[in-house]
């Protein structure tokens, strides 16, 4: 179901959600000395590039093959490369490989994303960090009221400060908030919404 979605939202020429970077990662990322990176859930690959033309050595994966196939455009485009992965089972990555690992509105299944973000925590070096933007679960008022801004409309995808708190408790958070934000990224994330982010760095 979730496959058939985003490939089918990813079909189109347009960029669903532009090909300019989250605001939140790419003022993060000038932070960061480069290293390797990973992200997951990663869409047409807007953030994946943009870290690569930063230095970083980015690897990314998502279950859409569209996604993919307009990730390596742009990546051409841009003159760079990343590593982009179909996945929907095992992730084929090393314990300890990255230095970072960006979750950038990757709203998983709500019975799935605290698996998926103690499994990445095995993929994070010690003192690596996690990068996380994504709706939360006072953005439900939003959406309903301007559909523009986008988001999942079921409350158990969308995430809390808490549930951050309890899938990273291997982390010490440099960053944890609720905020709103002004989204303008491409066609599917416009007008005023809520969202959690988070610097979580992990324990050495």
């Amino acid at each position: 179901m979730q496959k058939e979605f985003w490939n089918e939202r990813y079909a189109a020429e347009t960029y669903a959600y532009g090909i300019a970077p989250n605001e939140f990662l790419s003022a993060t990322l000038e932070q960061l000395k480069p290293g390797t990176i990973l992200f997951p859930a990663e869409g047409e690959g807007r953030n994946a590039v943009y870290a690569a033309t930063k230095g970083w050595n980015v690897f990314a994966f998502d279950q859409s093959s569209e996604g993919k196939r307009k990730a390596d455009a742009l990546a051409e485009q841009k003159g760079v490369k990343i590593d982009y992965s179909i996945l929907e089972g095992e992730w084929p990555y090393a314990k300890e490989q990255f230095d970072v690992i960006a979750l950038i509105y990757a709203h998983f299944p709500s019975e799935l994303k605290s698996v998926f973000h103690r499994r990445l925590l095995d993929f994070l070096k010690p003192g690596g960090k996690i990068i996380f933007e994504a709706f939360s679960k006072k953005h439900l008022e939003y959406v309903l009221k301007n559909p523009a801004v986008g988001g999942p409309r079921d409350v158990d995808m969308l995430f809390s400060k808490e549930e951050l708190q309890h899938d990273f408790s291997d982390c010490d958070f440099q960053l944890l908030e609720e905020v709103e934000t002004e989204l303008h990224e491409g066609i599917y994330h416009n007008g005023i919404g809520h969202v959690v982010r988070c610097i979580a760095q992990k324990r050495k």
